[in-house]
């Protein structure tokens, strides 16, 4: 990599960084309340860093996500379960690190055999948004069965894993189809432009 190519490298790591830190701190631009729940915009950020900077990069955006996700539970919570769940930095950091792993593998995997970016980064959107999704559900389900939480929910524990999976063919379906929307139609033009500024 030349000193040009480190350089640019890092200003668009900068650049991501900078939009992650805006859509957390910023109301309604990164997540949006709906009574416990919270939808997000952040993920897609995420994805489009680990297409246009590679997984390794993805993975340090969403990190970034996730300090501040953590960091916010204890100061603003951005919903009445984040106190409850998101102090614990393996369900606030982990899911958003792996975001970027499992949206830019399968973006450069997919682009090797099928050489449709378009696919590519449609299959990449969706494994982002559904590893968010999933692994936040997920790990609040193994380690937060407890009254509080289901209450959060408006359930008792025994109904806390409908109420999960609920939440999953809901706000997961629509972070997931704002991902598939919104990846492919900016990250394919930045790539163009990465590729002319080669």
């Amino acid at each position: 990599m030349t000193r040009h190519q480190h350089i640019r490298r890092n200003t668009t790591r900068a650049i991501f960084m900078a939009i992650i830190i805006l859509q957390d701190l910023v109301p309604f631009f990164g997540n949006i309340p709906l009574g416990p729940l919270s939808i997000t915009t952040l993920h897609v950020t995420v994805i489009l860093a680990a297409i246009i900077l590679g997984p390794g990069e993805g993975a340090i955006i969403g990190g970034t996500w996730g300090v501040l996700t953590w960091v916010r539970a204890f100061v603003a919570p951005t919903s009445p379960l984040a106190p409850l769940v998101f102090t614990n930095p393996l369900v606030a950091i982990l899911p958003r690190v792996m975001i970027g792993v499992v949206a830019g593998y399968p973006f450069r995997l997919v682009l090797r055999y099928s050489h449709s970016e378009r696919l590519a980064a449609i299959l990449a959107a969706a494994a982002g948004a559904l590893t968010n999704t999933g692994l936040v559900l997920g790990l609040i389900y193994l380690f937060y069965r407890t009254p509080a939480v289901a209450q959060a929910y408006g359930v008792d524990v025994s109904h806390l894993l409908p109420a999960l999976l609920a939440i999953m063919a809901t706000n997961g379906l629509a972070e997931l189809v704002l991902a598939v929307i919104v990846v492919p139609l900016v990250a394919i033009p930045v790539l163009e432009v990465r590729r002319r500024l080669v």
